[in-house]
């Protein structure tokens, strides 16, 4: 098995890293951060995987199709993970730009040439990673609310439009799993998960060809309920949940 991880150097990314390379398999891991992600893929080669590192930055486009493309060529990709994310913080104009261009950006970037790639062979996993949050509107947390969203509704719409190709999409809706975004939250996490327990049921429901992987099952019965209620009754709702994250800049996976 090979697999693609994009947002590796911490949280949720560095735990299926983690999970997959004590499976053996060949791993292709990109972050920002080239101390945390070398150190991530030092550990996955200890757990027995051969493990590529690279510093990307998935908004840049360009980029992101050369690694994935390269990565195929030197392996090809049975599974591609388009996780990387970042919280926006305060909700000034430049973090909700951020936000968008990471979170919905950045996995657009790396989702498409995955498509191309996995299209022409008949086969291969694309899994997206949104959230919880997703489920919104959420007062708390709106450009981050807005931007998983985005990522539920096109990852379980690809699903759907590449079965018929041999390309299986799941998409990921955590709620609160340690990570350094949740490291920075200021508000009650109810149902809190440890990145490598959040992992193992990502990959194991990731291999069942599961589409929508939503858990802790309470957080996601919660949010579907505010999702579906009239608008005047969400507000009202939304009007008690407690700020996500104190001011400042925005949180990076």
């Amino acid at each position: 098995m090979t697999t693609l991880i994009t947002g590796a150097s911490s949280g949720i990314g560095e735990a299926i890293a983690r999970e997959c390379a004590k499976r053996g398999e060949r791993l292709f891991l990109c972050g920002r951060d080239r101390g945390r992600l070398d150190a991530v893929a030092a550990a996955c080669r200890a757990d027995g995987a051969t493990a590529d590192a690279t510093v990307v930055d998935v908004t840049d486009r360009e980029a992101v199709e050369r690694w994935i493309r390269e990565a195929d060529a030197a392996s090809p990709l049975d599974r591609v993970f388009a996780n990387a994310g970042v919280a926006t913080g305060a909700e000034t104009e430049e973090h909700v730009r951020n936000t968008f261009a990471i979170n919905v950006g950045g996995t657009v970037n790396t989702v498409l040439p995955a498509i191309e790639l996995m299209r022409a062979r008949g086969r291969g996993q694309i899994v997206l990673t949104a959230s919880i949050a997703g489920y919104g509107p959420l007062r708390s947390c709106p450009s981050y609310s807005a931007t998983k969203s985005c990522i539920k509704t096109w990852g379980l719409s690809l699903r759907g439009f590449l079965k018929k190709d041999g390309v299986r999409v799941s998409v990921i809706c955590p709620g609160f799993i340690r990570s350094r975004l949740t490291d920075k939250n200021t508000c009650p996490m109810p149902f809190f998960m440890e990145a490598d327990k959040a992992a193992r049921t990502i990959i194991s429901r990731a291999d069942r060809d599961i589409g929508l992987i939503a858990f802790p099952w309470p957080m996601r019965l919660a949010t579907w309920f505010l999702s579906i209620l009239p608008h005047r009754l969400n507000e009202l709702i939304n009007r008690f949940v407690p700020d996500k994250v104190s001011a400042g800049s925005p949180k990076t996976l």
